[in-house]
């Protein structure tokens, strides 16, 4: 599978302006032969979570599935979108959607590990784990930014099959060494491909910092962007995830009967 990653810059609130570079680079994506699209967190409304959260409407949410859908249906290429969502009881949360070729929503996610006091206070943190879903020969599986940072949100959708994890992100400027450093330790250690689209520019007055990766599941990087306006690219095979797994069997040489005993919390 060739996928792409989009880096832009949204304008916050303006839902079709951040729709049209969306459908934009997606008609760009498939005359490039790509046959997903991965776009960044909250991409569709800008990333300014309280201002979102206290402005957009019901209506707003439905015309971006809306939208969305025309748009992966118009270019025949899956899409990778992200949206808030509302939840049971009102809650608010962070989401993200993978749609097919035609439209269809076939998997998506809340955010679990929500980034800063601002999201705090405009959304609710998740609690359900990664699910993988199987696509165009891949078995797939969303996370969120913040939530790839930490370990375990990789490993449940590894441990659960994924051989792709993609991860709409919001990095502000000065983390250089998440997509450098730690992305690439990540799709090592879970023998995982991690694709990882980021916002540039400033938005709401938060500088992003761009260098959105795709991370190979042997560590390596199979593509990268600048810190400006980008389209990357690169090819997914789940021949070469089996055979990284089989290089260096991380997964197969775990002992999880003693890591559950080595898990209790320091006493001294």
């Amino acid at each position: 599978m060739k996928i792409a990653v989009l880096q832009a810059e949204a304008t916050v609130l303006d839902l079709e302006a951040n729709l049209r570079v969306v459908d934009a680079a997606a008609r760009r994506a498939r005359q490039d032969g790509a046959d997903l699209l991965l776009t960044p967190e909250l991409f569709t409304c800008g990333y300014s979570p309280e201002l979102v959260r206290q402005r957009l409407t019901a209506e707003d949410l439905r015309l971006i599935a809306d939208r969305a859908a025309a748009i992966a249906r118009r270019h025949g290429i899956a899409l990778v979108y992200s949206a808030p969502r509302q939840g049971a009881g009102g809650r608010w949360h962070i989401a993200a959607t993978l749609l097919d070729d035609a439209g269809r929503a076939v998997l998506s996610y809340d955010k679990v590990h929500l980034f800063g006091d601002e999201e705090r206070r405009a959304f609710a943190p998740a609690e359900d784990a990664p699910r993988v879903v199987e696509h165009g020969g891949l078995r797939i599986s969303l996370l969120i930014c913040y939530d790839v940072e930490f370990p375990e949100s990789v490993r449940a959708a590894s441990d659960q099959g994924a051989e792709l994890l993609l991860v709409p992100t919001a990095l502000g400027a000065g983390f250089a060494a998440v997509p450098n450093i730690l992305l690439p330790a990540r799709a090592l250690e879970s023998q995982v491909v991690i694709a990882y689209a980021n916002h540039c520019g400033t938005e709401s007055g938060l500088e992003f910092g761009g260098e959105s990766v795709v991370a190979g599941a042997d560590g390596s990087l199979l593509a990268r962007a600048g810190t400006g306006p980008d389209l990357v690219h690169a090819v997914v095979d789940s021949a070469l995830v089996a055979a990284a797994r089989e290089r260096v069997p991380y997964l197969r040489d775990r002992r999880p009967d003693l890591y559950g005993r080595w898990g209790g919390r320091p006493t001294g």
